[in-house]
């Protein structure tokens, strides 16, 4: 027996033989000013987690643990969260997760695309001598199990393998389309294409790529050396390495969907504020699709040392710290407020006779007496004045603030005339 034939038993063993590549150096700017000061992978989410813990949760509760994280545009926040939260992987058994930000170790210059992400790697990622390479973006929501993926690129015996999600025609635009044949080989590619064709038997949905491709790790060396060389092209895996392999090689899509149901399974690209914000309060639903509390698949992060969340006062005059319908974190104090479906993160207080409605809070924000918020985000560090108004007064809100095409209104220090960075 070998693995190529009964790979389904051989899962343990295909992750062992591979590397991930979480890429994590992207500039994130349609998320606007969250990422004025940190990467998008290290932007908070679901109150006590960050972006990159899905990715990274995903490689170890899958077997792989043999992980790079490739960083380049304002990555100290997200590098310190893997230094301080991601060091229980043990090297004496060959696991890690190495850091490897951009260091023109082949060219003079940055990374310019996904692709050349990873060539300007490709001697540390040899020297790890992995047999499959997994590539992974690093600003997505979801929970998977890789092993499979794994198994199916072995099986059908390809040279590459994306993993693709079944995405709205009308949305798909935003994506690499996948047109397949019937055993899911890709006859063609196209990255964000116009009008995204749909996939067979469905007018309304196509098949979209993930980000996620497996390597036969000798073929992706190839590849990449035949793009480094070539005049005029983007660098970018799915601009330029996958569509010019259709053809040639062995191409499958490996189509994401829940194992015990067949359907579409949870996957979230929180790439705009309206995106980021939606994927957060789906969190509060009374069952959401992400289950954040399934002990079988945990999402590993930083734990830091903060107290349980309080809630004070049940005068008779009403004041009382309440949350209805809302995910807090530890370190919180509601104190004669009223929360409801917000997410508070970590070391968040709120103020007697405040009220937070469909409010996405980050960590260390101080919400003043009296306050009144709706369907906001909250960025860390804010301390909002008492009797701050948000939500309620579209344009007053779009003078000071930023707010959303979805009606989302973003609030940073920096527009409360609060600085948290300082380069003077």
């Amino acid at each position: 027996m070998n693995g190529a034939r009964h790979p389904e038993r051989f899962i343990s063993e295909l992750t062992r033989s591979t590397l991930a590549l979480i890429l994590a150096g992207g500039r994130g700017s349609r998320l606007e000013q969250l990422t004025l000061w940190r990467a998008k992978p290290a932007v908070p989410f679901g109150a006590k987690f960050r972006i990159i813990d899905f990715p990274l949760s995903n490689c170890v509760n899958s077997g792989i643990r043999r992980v790079g994280v490739l960083t380049q545009y304002k990555a100290h926040s997200l590098l310190l969260h893997i230094q301080r939260g991601w060091g229980q992987l043990n090297g004496q058994f060959g696991e890690f997760i190495e850091l490897l930000p951009a260091q023109q170790r082949l060219e003079t210059s940055w990374y310019a695309g996904t692709a050349d992400a990873v060539w300007q790697n490709l001697d540390i990622i040899s020297a790890h001598n992995p047999e499959y390479v997994l590539v992974l973006a690093g600003d997505h929501i979801y929970k998977m199990d890789y092993g499979p993926m794994l198994a199916a690129h072995v099986t059908q015996q390809a040279d590459v393998t994306v993993g693709c999600v079944e995405v709205p025609v009308a949305q798909a635009s935003g994506f690499g389309v996948m047109a397949v044949d019937a055993d899911l080989r890709i006859q063609r590619f196209d990255e964000k294409p116009a009008q995204p064709q749909p996939m067979p038997g469905r007018d309304d949905l196509a098949l979209c790529s993930m980000g996620i491709y497996v390597f036969n790790a000798r073929f992706l060396y190839e590849q990449l050396y035949k793009d480094a060389d070539m005049p005029g092209s983007g660098h970018d895996f799915g601009r330029n390495i996958i569509p010019g392999l259709i053809t040639r090689y062995r191409a499958f899509a490996y189509a994401f969907r829940d194992v015990q149901t067949g359907v579409q399974a949870y996957w979230r690209d929180v790439g705009t504020l309206d995106a980021y914000y939606e994927a957060n309060m789906d969190l509060v639903s009374v069952t959401p699709e992400l289950n954040l509390y399934d002990t079988e698949w945990p999402i590993w992060t930083l734990q830091e040392q903060v107290p349980p969340a309080k809630f004070v006062f049940d005068d008779n005059d009403g004041r009382r710290g309440t949350a209805l319908d809302s995910v807090v974190a530890g370190g919180c104090i509601v104190s004669g407020a009223v929360v409801r479906r917000s997410l508070l993160s970590t070391n968040v207080r709120v103020e007697a006779g405040a009220e937070l409605d469909q409010c996405v809070v980050l960590p260390q924000v101080h919400v003043g007496a009296g306050c009144r918020i709706r369907r906001a985000i909250i960025e860390r560090g804010c301390i909002l004045p008492p009797g701050t108004v948000v939500g309620y007064d579209p344009v007053a809100d779009a003078q000071r603030f930023s707010v959303t095409p979805g009606g989302v209104t973003l609030v940073i220090p920096e527009m409360l005339g609060q600085a948290l960075h300082h380069a003077r």
